[in-house]
C-alpha cells in the first residue's frame, strides 16, 4: 500500500462523500427494528476500495466510523460505529481482495456476492454480543429478531449497495482514478479494471 497526496485527497473525498450519504439518505427497513437503518454509505467505500485497494477501503471505513460517532450516529455512539466499522470492513477486506486478485467485472461481482454474504456472516454473532447491550434488552430479546429480521436487513443493505457500486463504478473511476491508472474495459465490455 502506498499513500501519496493524490490518493490520500481522493480518499478524504470519498470519506466525506459516504458521511454526507449516510445523513441524508438512511431509513429503517422493518418497523420493528427502527435501530437497523438502510442506507448507501457502503458505496463510496466499496468504489474506493476497488480503486485503491482492500487496506485502503478499510481506512476510509475507519475514518467514516469515527466521524459517524461524533457526528450522524451520537444516539448509537460507539457501539453504533463499532458495529458499522465491523460489517463494512468485513464486506471491504472480502470484496476488496477478491477483485485485487480477479481484476474484471466477474471479479467484482464474485467479490461483492462474497464480501455481502460475510457481512451478512459476520453481523449474526456480532448483534448477539453489542445490540443488546447497546439496547439495554437481554440476548433473548434479539434471538428471535435474527432470521425473520437482522439477516435479511444486513442481505438487502449489502446486496444494495454492491448493486449500486456496479452501476456506477466506472463513470465514478475516470473522476477519482490515481492519474497514473486508467480505467479500462475489454473490447467486449466485460473486463472491469485499472491498469497501469
Amino acid at each position: 500500500m502506498k499513500l501519496n497526496a493524490n490518493k490520500i485527497a481522493r480518499m478524504g473525498i470519498l470519506s466525506a462523500l459516504s458521511v454526507l450519504l449516510m445523513l441524508v439518505i438512511h431509513f429503517p427497513i422493518f418497523p420493528s427494528a427502527d435501530f437497523l437503518e438502510f442506507d448507501i454509505a457502503n458505496v463510496p467505500i466499496l468504489i474506493g476500495t476497488f480503486l485503491y485497494g482492500p487496506i485502503e477501503g478499510l481506512i476510509i471505513t475507519f475514518v467514516v466510523c469515527v466521524i459517524q460517532a461524533a457526528t450522524v450516529s451520537q444516539a448509537s455512539g460507539i457501539a453504533g460505529a463499532f458495529m458499522h466499522f465491523v460489517a463494512t470492513g468485513t464486506l471491504v477486506i472480502v470484496a476488496g481482495y477478491i477483485y485485487k486478485k480477479v481484476h474484471t467485472l466477474k471479479g467484482a461481482i464474485i467479490g461483492l456476492i462474497a464480501g455481502s454474504l460475510a457481512m451478512t456472516g459476520a453481523m449474526v454473532p456480532l448483534n448477539l454480543v453489542v445490540t443488546p447491550r447497546f439496547r439495554g434488552v437481554p440476548v433473548e430479546v434479539i434471538v428471535p429478531m435474527l432470521l425473520p429480521i437482522i439477516v435479511p436487513f444486513n442481505i438487502i443493505k449489502s446486496f444494495g449497495n454492491s448493486l449500486i457500486v456496479l452501476l456506477v463504478y466506472k463513470s465514478a473511476g475516470r473522476v477519482l482514478r490515481i492519474p497514473q491508472k486508467t480505467l479500462t474495459q475489454s473490447v467486449e465490455g466485460k473486463d472491469f479494471k485499472a491498469v497501469k
